[in-house]
Parts: C-alpha cells; sequence; structure tokens
C-alpha cells in the first residue's frame, strides 16, 4: 500500500522500560529491528460508494507483509502474482530492486453491500547484500502458522522465529512478529523467548508497563533488549514485532527504502520517466509526490 496520504503522528514519551508512540516511524525510533514502516488500516466501512482501490505504485528495498483482521483484499504485481488476501492470512512480497504492485477490493465484494477492512501494512527493510535482489511473492494460509494457548491467551506466529518456533514466511533477516489476544488478564514475561529489538502494538484493550496504561492505537518499544514484562488486560489484543537490527541507517522516502540515498535517487527518476516494471494490463499510475 502506498503511504503517500499517511501522516504519522510524530508523537512519543519516555514511560520508564518502554518510549510509546504512535506507529513507526516516530520521533524517538525510527525502526524496530529491520521494522520500518507500520500502517494501521482501518477499521474502515468500504461499499457501496466507494471502494479500496489504490492504483500501481512503486517499492525497492523492502518487503510488505500484509496481515488482514478484517475484509478483503486483491494483491496484484509486476511480477504476475494475483492472490486475494483474507483475514489471518500473511501476504509477503519481497521488492528488492523494483516492484509494483495494486491493492483494490475484490469484485465479489463490489455488490453494493457494506463492508469492514481492517489489517497492519508492514514494511520490513531488506539486508544490505539483498536490497537488490530479484523480486518475489509469497502467500502463507492461516492454517499453516504456528499457533498455541497459554491457558485462555492465543499466541500466533506470523513471521520470523519466536517462543521456540518458526513460521514458514521466508524472511532475510533475524525478526519476529507475534500476535496474542487474551480473554482475562495475562502477565507477559518474553525475557529469553525474541531476540533483537521489542516492539508491541496495541491493537485492542490495554496493557500495563512500568505502572502505565497504554491504550489501543499506540505503540511501545522497549528499552531493552530481550527484557521484557508487561501485563495484558482482559480482552486485550497486541502484536510483538521486531529483531536484530541492521548495522547500517535506512534511508525511507515515499514507497522505496535504502541504505543509500543514491539507489533511492536512482529509483524515484525510474518511476518518473516510467522505466518500472509494470502490472501487467494495468494503466494506472500514482505520481511521485512532489
Amino acid at each position: 500500500m502506498s503511504n503517500s496520504d499517511i501522516i504519522i503522528e510524530e508523537r512519543s514519551r519516555d514511560i520508564g522500560d518502554f518510549l510509546v508512540g504512535r506507529l513507526i516511524p516516530f520521533r524517538k525510533k525510527r525502526m524496530v529491528g529491520p521494522f520500518i514502516f507500520i500502517d494501521h488500516m482501518g477499521p474502515s466501512t468500504v461499499g457501496p460508494e466507494k471502494y479500496l482501490d489504490v492504483d500501481q505504485h512503486p517499492h525497492i528495498g523492502l518487503s510488505t507483509l500484509t496481515y488482514l483482521l478484517e475484509g478483503e483484499i486483491v494483491h496484484e504485481d509486476s511480477i504476475g502474482t494475483k492472490q486475494l488476501i483474507t483475514p489471518g492470512s500473511v501476504n509477503w512480497m519481497v521488492a528488492g530492486k523494483g516492484v509494483t504492485h495494486t491493492e483494490r477490493t475484490p469484485e465479489t465484494l463490489r455488490n453494493g453491500q457494506k463492508h469492514q477492512i481492517h489489517g497492519y501494512q508492514i514494511w520490513v527493510a531488506l539486508p544490505k547484500n539483498l536490497e537488490d535482489c530479484e523480486p518475489e511473492f509469497h502467500h502463507i494460509s492461516n492454517s499453516d502458522l504456528p499457533q498455541w494457548k497459554s491457558g485462555d491467551t492465543s499466541f500466533k506466529l506470523v513471521a520470523g522465529k519466536a517462543f521456540g518456533k518458526e513460521s514458514p514466511v521466508p524472511v532475510h533477516s533475524d525478526l519476529f512478529m507475534v500476535e496474542i489476544q487474551t480473554k482475562e488478564a495475562y502477565e507477559l514475561n518474553i525475557q529469553g523467548e525474541l531476540t533483537g529489538e521489542i516492539g508491541i502494538c496495541v491493537v485492542r484493550g490495554s496493557v500495563q508497563a512500568c505502572e502505565h496504561q497504554v491504550p489501543e492505537g499506540n505503540l511501545l518499544v522497549s528499552k531493552s533488549e530481550n527484557a521484557c514484562s508487561l501485563l495484558l488486560n482482559q480482552n486485550t489484543h497486541i502484536f510483538l514485532f521486531g529483531g536484530e537490527p541492521f548495522p547500517e541507517r535506512r534511508f525511507i522516502e515515499w514507497n522505496w527504502v535504502g541504505s543509500e540515498k543514491s539507489t533511492i535517487d536512482q529509483a524515484k527518476a525510474n518511476w518518473k520517466s516510467k522505466n518500472f516494471p509494470m502490472v501487467d494490463g494495468d494503466d494506472t499510475y500514482i505520481p511521485c509526490p512532489t
């Protein structure tokens, strides 16, 4: 999904062991491990007058992870993929040296009815040696992801390695993304279960950290690696994400990520001149923001 119309509220505060803000990047923390951008989609209503139609836009230097909680989206890209995204499954697109894609409400839902759409669009920076790799696309069904329970609290490993398990999503660096949902209050101690920097995205409910109640819509970032304990209140839904940070800085501009500004400048020139791989049979085009 293009972030051309997304404004991230750069507001963060320190509450002890955590930084708290609105998604990433925010002022005090530009990345969490290799995760460089998180866009919360919705919850919104589509149809019957307006549907989701994100026209062709480019990416380089990153992988996109699309994860829906409600609704459906059709993904099409310049390497020939056409895939229906449904709740709980993972769409993992590796942009590498350059890919173009669209995201739209499927024809089956353009039926005059209203539908909910809710989910997350996540960008994971690629390691420096893979920034120029060939584009790839992988779809992993919900049933293929590791899932388990601790009492009434459910866990799902969306991507990477955590809690002694490994997701089948073919990631390119040491990372993790775990979905956790509670019915009753649950004390979460993740020391020794995760590797690297740790982010906590509160989807629903609230968590208690360092005597502070952090409500839904916020992101917490642990100030110490691999040492984190917090209370998840009842009926709370969170994502844990993060991993080992890269040694090099990453630049981000529009839909491009890279360890060198010159790479982004070249991608920008190629997109403006329309010298970029395009989706077959689609003549839409989102211009670079000025």
